[in-house]
């Protein structure tokens, strides 16, 4: 005797058990034919049907009455869980980020590519944890660690500058963390190669900083050891690093050989960092308190020279940055009040946020009044 078809089966159920009995009986074949999509349409479908609602659009909430829609959400977002959780487990990553980025929590998903083994080439695996990872921010700093290792620096480059702002401040420094390494790396072992050539006994180095100490050579006649624009926007990127990064003294050390290029592949960056690599030297010197002193005499000669207001506010930025970021709140509230509040009504909460660090409500209060901001004003007042 021919088994019972599924269509067959759902008439049984419903003889047997009504409603109810055809929707778990839908549910269950479709979990046994992995067709998850369809078991997300029947899940809702159940609940609409408890719930009074046409099924005609299983997974809408227009038509579910007003009164039941936080009941119909919670059904909803179940089902989302249970078809993401078996579409990561036939790692179908991208159609369960669907589920999971519908109702809000894509930890899942983030855990799964946290797990997921480095890709040695670019293939279709690749390219979705690229895309989720990075592109889509489910987990930026693995998506860039595949997306170096299988698409090289420059085209890692490219999508980092696209995708920085999206980025925060800790998934940044991760991700410039990573980037400097590699260059550094690479870089490393450039120069290593070309010293071995011209001098075969020279007592081995093991930081690049030992290796150009003295061998002006190496960058003469236009010399470089790795390309150019990789190293200014790795250096670039690396403002993000905080004093506890391990990488930051390798950045420092990258600005320092990129300082003994030729002027030609010395690009100019926008004030403070109009002397690319001398101004990024001091900035990572600061950052790492080596003669920090002499770092912020280096920014204050450059905002005490600079005619232009909006520049001047660029320069300030840097200096509130380095301070606030080396706890220095003191010195940097008076900076940013002077150039940043009036110049940048943006920066007002950020500005609100170091008064309350630094404890100085008093100047957040002058700032308010000064501004006719009668809100900050009170907030203040109050606190």
């Amino acid at each position: 005797m021919a088994a019972e078809t599924p269509f067959a089966q759902l008439q049984e159920q419903f003889k047997a058990g009504g409603p109810n009995a055809v929707f778990d009986q839908l549910a269950a074949t479709l979990r046994e034919q992995k067709d998850y999509h369809k078991l997300f349409d029947a899940l809702c479908a159940k609940k609409k049907h408890e719930l009074g609602a046409p099924l005609h659009r299983p997974t809408s909430l227009d038509d579910v009455p007003a009164g039941k829609r936080d009941e119909f959400e919670a059904a909803y977002m179940s089902a989302a869980r249970e078809v993401g959780q078996f579409l990561l487990a036939d790692k179908k990553l991208g159609q369960a980020w669907i589920y999971f980025h519908a109702i809000r929590d894509t930890q899942a998903v983030r855990d799964a590519i946290e797990s997921a083994p480095m890709p040695r080439d670019a293939n279709e695996e690749s390219e979705e944890l690229i895309d989720l990872g990075f592109y889509k921010l489910v987990h930026p700093v693995k998506g860039m660690q595949i997306m170096l290792r299988t698409h090289g620096t420059c085209s890692t480059i490219t999508s980092l500058d696209q995708q920085f702002q999206n980025l925060s401040p800790e998934q940044r420094a991760q991700c410039a963390a990573i980037l400097v390494k590699s260059l550094h790396g690479d870089l490393l072992q450039s120069i290593q190669h070309e010293v071995k050539q011209r001098m075969p006994f020279a007592p081995p180095a093991t930081t690049l900083r030992e290796l150009i100490a003295g061998r002006e050579w190496l960058f003469a006649d236009n010399n470089y050891h790795i390309d150019v624009s990789h190293l200014h926007s790795t250096v670039r990127f690396a403002r993000s690093l905080s004093p506890e990064n391990a990488e930051l003294k390798l950045a420092l050390d990258l600005a320092e050989y990129g300082s003994q290029l030729s002027e030609q592949f010395q690009y100019a960056g926008e004030p403070p960092f109009v002397e690319f690599y001398p101004a990024h030297i001091q900035f990572f010197k600061f950052l790492l308190g080596d003669n920090r002193e002499t770092a912020q005499a280096y920014f204050q000669q450059q905002l005490d020279r600079e005619p232009d207001a909006p520049d001047q506010a660029l320069i300030a930025y840097v200096m509130v940055d380095l301070m606030a970021r080396t706890n220095q709140l003191d010195q940097a509230l008076p900076l940013a009040e002077k150039y940043l509040v009036k110049a940048d009504p943006d920066f007002a909460a950020a500005f609100a946020e170091l008064c309350q660090q630094a404890g100085r409500f008093d100047v957040l209060m002058r700032s308010a009044e000064d501004r006719g901001d009668l809100l900050t004003y009170a907030a203040a007042l109050v606190q």
